[in-house]
């Protein structure tokens, strides 16, 4: 008998269809893992230590409203976000699919919550960076940190800049959050403006910063504490603005810009210097709340370099 023989070009075909679903599989794979980093990188940040005027297992910090419980809540709600926005960053999905998908998971957070801001920030910030990092993934670019931050400003970089301006110039008939009134008040950037640059603050700032203490030999709560204090001294935050004004916030960026002077993480006796600072945030009710979702994100990609180590 003959033998019947499949053609080349359809021998192929079925190798490249086999490999297509292998790598969608894998990236898809990946979208889950990132996910995961991303809630534990804001539960990383929740159960941080002595934080300046913010939220803990220990205490409520500067808050009446809210406990460890309600972010623990708030972090359940956000679960499939994080995998929704890292699977449209696959597909470079447009930004108003991504704003969709922010506003829908800001919705299930204020639900479970019960009306409380727990997570507003981190929503944007984390999903943003889950959206770039899938798009370099699908690209079989590195995950390195420059590569994701071009990856984002080239992708979603105009739609971040007239989102900024949007919300600079909020209609007057629409709400707005806290952080868009306070940025108009004093002038000072908001979280939309943050983003529009590429976040700045995270990969200028709180990354170098928790890399270079890791470096140093200093554990991980260490590395995150001085990314915090670096933030706190540098961050125009809008949350801080709005409990205590100009006043407030030069006291946040001076307490914070003192910590690190003296040593931050590698001074002896640097948790009693962190709690005192603590202590004196809670009792004018200052919470640097925007640098804590900033020290998240630098959180998730250090995590996401570690990952990127491991392929390599």
């Amino acid at each position: 008998m003959r033998r019947l023989m499949a053609h080349p070009a359809t021998l192929d075909a079925a190798v490249h269809h086999l490999q297509k679903r292998r790598t969608e599989r894998d990236n898809l794979a990946f979208c889950r893992v990132l996910a995961r980093l991303a809630v534990r990188s804001l539960h990383h940040e929740l159960v941080l230590y002595p934080k300046p005027g913010l939220v803990s297992r220990v205490d409520n910090g500067s808050h009446t409203d809210m406990n460890a419980l309600t972010f623990l809540r708030s972090l359940f709600s956000l679960r499939h976000y994080f995998y929704q926005i890292a699977v449209a960053g696959l597909e470079a999905a447009p930004f108003h699919r991504l704003q969709t998908l922010a506003i829908s998971a800001e919705q299930r957070m204020l639900r479970a919550t019960g009306g409380i801001n727990t997570h507003r920030g981190a929503i944007f910030a984390l999903g943003m960076l889950c959206a770039a990092t899938a798009c370099c993934r699908a690209r079989r670019m590195p995950l390195q940190p420059q590569v994701i931050r071009a990856t984002l400003l080239i992708q979603w970089g105009d739609a971040l800049a007239r989102h900024s301006i949007a919300g600079a110039g909020e209609q007057p008939h629409l709400p707005s959050s806290h952080g868009q009134r306070v940025a108009a008040q004093y002038a000072v950037g908001g979280a939309r403006e943050e983003g529009a640059l590429g976040f700045p603050a995270v990969f200028e700032v709180a990354l170098p910063q928790l890399q270079a203490t890791l470096a140093q030999g200093r554990d991980w709560t260490c590395a995150s504490i001085d990314a915090l204090f670096a933030l706190m001294a540098q961050l125009s935050d809008t949350n801080v603005y709005h409990r205590g004004g100009a006043a407030g916030a030069s006291l946040v960026r001076a307490r914070s810009a003192a910590f690190l002077a003296a040593g931050g993480s590698a001074r002896d006796g640097w948790q009693q210097q962190a709690l005192d600072c603590h202590h004196a945030f809670v009792a004018l009710r200052l919470s640097p709340g925007g640098a804590a979702d900033l020290l998240a994100a630098a959180c998730l990609l250090h995590q996401v370099g570690l990952l990127d180590g491991e392929r390599g």
